[in-house]
């Protein structure tokens, strides 16, 4: 049988420099041959090839004449560099051929369980960038809530760890820690990841970017080192400190979490099962064997009652077994922010200020930051059970977490002081009285207007924690910006907004 002659498929490649982040588009004219001939119309999943590379595309068409003729296409510049396009090549176009993975998507929408062959297919076709947005969508909200049972989240966090690769630190035992989220500031993890190193345990940190906060911890160390590792420079780092602060993303370990992750944060949703198999699939990919989990709970944080955390703390200690991870879960306060600071670079200067033994530290970040390391120190053997924290905090008093704090940044490229935004408004009281409540999440919001985390310096100084006495015209927070758009952006969103921080009047 002949091969089919695809040259009336072929167009030659015009580059219009468009960024759709993850998602790989293809433009073409409407009344180009290629449509016309195909029967291709707008956001049909399009085959595009260049040898022997091949994307799925989703076709957007152009009507104007000025930037592509009949004979041309185009692609978002995500797709170009993956196939290792120029312009001027010439890429053949075909359809798509039906994918199973969304007929297991449409069954979990419509209420069915999904077995390992399934999520292995939905996972492979994420990753291999086969799905749009819109079906990552379909997919991420058939998910929600509780429509995942523990077995399907087992199957999913197991197709999540096969479709990348695991490290291997040839050691028995590789501890890690991770926070549920939910709380601004709260960044723990630098402190933990100091301490248990200078204890002499292998701790190699891989974090996430914000995904609907104002940042995460990747957003917070980049502001002080370099976090985008390879997986070659981590190990050189690891085995020279014991352990690391690199973002996740630059190491693939859980490539379709890091898709999946884009779309959630557009989306601004959490799924329960998603999130579980987010965590625990890059805790193992990383090579890890021992995580302390820390599930803050409060009204405004992502786990709202003690009730729904540890229903949450049993399904992801039985998923870690699945999997083979020892996980131990401690429940801690999430009633309001820990630290001052609400942003990159506001976070990690409260992460020095602990470090160095400053006086105006944040207690609450450094008792939590001590709980947690002292939790792993107890599991590696490096504090006898429940004197974990005080030998935490010695590390921390003698000044051997700073120490290895700045040697892990020197390993990763260098460490820098975090620097400090340009424009400033306080937010003062209106009364008299004592803070009563927070809101977590508008606090959170106010931070983002303002330009967390794409903008480093930008975010909230937090001056009135729980139970603060304040008088009428005391600064309750700072908003800080890096331009003057974004703080009159935080401004108007504050002026639509009450009580953000309760007071009861005195």
């Amino acid at each position: 049988m002949e091969a089919k002659d695809t040259r009336h498929n072929v167009l030659k490649l015009v580059r219009l420099g468009i960024d759709a982040r993850n998602e790989y588009m293809v433009f073409m004219r409407k009344n180009c041959p290629v449509c016309v001939s195909e029967g291709f119309e707008a956001l049909n999943r399009i085959k595009v090839s260049k040898g022997n590379k091949t994307i799925v595309a989703s076709l957007i068409v152009w009507d104007n004449e000025e930037h592509l003729t009949h004979d041309q296409l185009s692609l978002s510049e995500a797709a170009i560099d993956s196939l290792g396009a120029n312009a001027g090549d010439e890429l053949t176009l075909s359809h798509l051929d039906a994918l199973d993975s969304m007929s297991d998507v449409r069954k979990k929408i419509y209420g069915h369980r999904l077995n390992q062959i399934a999520f292995d297919r939905i996972i492979g076709d994420i990753v291999n960038r086969n799905l749009s947005n819109i079906q990552l969508s379909a997919f991420l909200a058939s998910s929600t809530g509780n429509a995942l049972n523990q077995e399907e989240v087992i199957a999913l966090t197991r197709s999540m760890i096969n479709v990348g690769f695991k490290l291997d630190w040839g050691k028995d035992k590789v501890y890690d820690k991770h926070c549920i989220g939910g709380l601004p500031g709260n960044r723990t993890t630098p402190l933990v990841v100091s301490i248990v190193a200078a204890a002499g345990l292998t701790i190699p940190k891989t974090s996430s970017r914000a995904i609907t906060s104002p940042a995460g911890t990747a957003d917070t160390m980049e502001v002080v080192t370099n976090v985008n590792l390879t997986t070659e420079q981590m190990k050189k780092v690891v085995e020279l400190e014991g352990g690391c602060l690199a973002w996740g993303g630059s190491v693939q370990l859980s490539p379709a979490d890091d898709i999946l992750i884009r779309v959630e944060k557009a989306l601004d949703i959490d799924s329960e099962g998603q999130m579980i198999a987010s965590v625990l699939s890059k805790k193992a990919a990383a090579g890890s064997t021992d995580v302390v989990i820390d599930i803050p709970v409060g009204p405004t944080a992502k786990v709202r009652s003690r009730e729904a955390a540890e229903h949450l703390s049993e399904k992801m200690v039985a998923v870690g077994k699945a999997i083979g991870l020892n996980i131990d879960i401690i429940l801690t306060d999430g009633s309001q922010p820990v630290g001052r600071g609400i942003g990159p670079a506001l976070e990690a200067r409260d992460v020095l200020s602990v470090l160095r033994n400053e006086d105006h530290a944040p207690d609450d970040l450094r008792e939590r930051a001590v709980l947690l390391a002292g939790r792993l120190l107890e599991m590696g053997g490096k504090a006898a059970e429940g004197a974990g924290a005080l030998e935490a905090l010695r590390i921390l008093k003698s000044g051997e977490g700073y120490k290895k704090f700045t040697a892990i940044c020197q390993a990763q490229g260098f460490f820098r002081e975090p620097e400090v935004a340009p424009h400033k408004h306080k937010i003062k009281s209106i009364t008299t009285g004592v803070v009563s409540e927070i809101d977590n999440r508008r606090l959170a919001k106010v931070a983002k207007l303002a330009g967390a985390p794409g903008a480093m310096t930008a975010g909230i100084l937090l001056l009135t924690p729980l139970n603060t006495q304040v008088e009428e015209n005391d600064t309750l927070f700072e908003i800080h910006a890096e331009s003057r758009g974004e703080l009159e952006y935080a401004l108007s969103y504050l002026d639509t907004q009450k009580e953000i921080i309760k007071i009861k009047e005195t």
